[in-house]
């Protein structure tokens, strides 16, 4: 995705140590995806385009080993896909943890910081401000429009509908 320029912001949080583990997982601030569902996601940036919105990417394509030692570390499968059952959709290039910022990337409330593991985060919590409620409803229904699903814990997720279609990948991020 990193090829459209200014048309995303990113925020790669793994390539950081700002992430739920607190160390850096990944050598370079990637974000890759399976080319239909980078399709599917230019498709929904258009539509916040138009809205005054545009997406900020938190995590993409997540190598399996990576996600391995995630689970080392939190092995809730509430919040951390187990890689030894089905794995992420991360691990496949067709889920993205996302939110919406303004066209000159200003910050947009969505009621708990990205990889925050308690309540505040779950998508049927409706214990938020009108803001936070409306913010949430457009990017849930802006990323549902082009083929994604929601998990109930994150309200930064989004898996494309036909994941189960791409092979799962433990390729290393190209950091060229």
């Amino acid at each position: 995705m990193g090829i459209y320029g200014n048309e995303f912001d990113y925020e790669i949080r793994y390539a950081t140590a700002d992430n739920f583990i607190g160390e850096v997982l990944y050598d370079c601030p990637k974000c890759l995806l399976q080319p239909e569902v980078a399709d599917a996601v230019l498709e929904a940036n258009m539509y916040f385009c138009e809205l005054g919105y545009k997406i900020k990417f938190y995590d993409c394509y997540r190598p399996l080993d990576v996600q391995k030692f995630m689970w080392s570390k939190v092995p809730r499968p509430t919040y951390v896909a187990n890689p030894y059952g089905k794995g992420s959709i991360h691990n496949k290039g067709a889920a993205v943890d996302i939110t919406l910022v303004t066209l000159d990337g200003c910050f947009v409330e969505m009621g708990s910081d990205y990889d925050f593991f308690g309540r505040a985060s779950h998508i049927d919590n409706f214990n938020h401000t009108p803001e936070v409620l409306a913010n949430r409803k457009l990017l849930r229904e802006g990323m549902q429009k082009v083929g994604f699903r929601t998990v109930r814990t994150e309200w930064w997720h989004y898996s494309f509908k036909q994941a189960w279609r791409f092979e799962t990948m433990n390729d290393k991020l190209p950091c060229e």
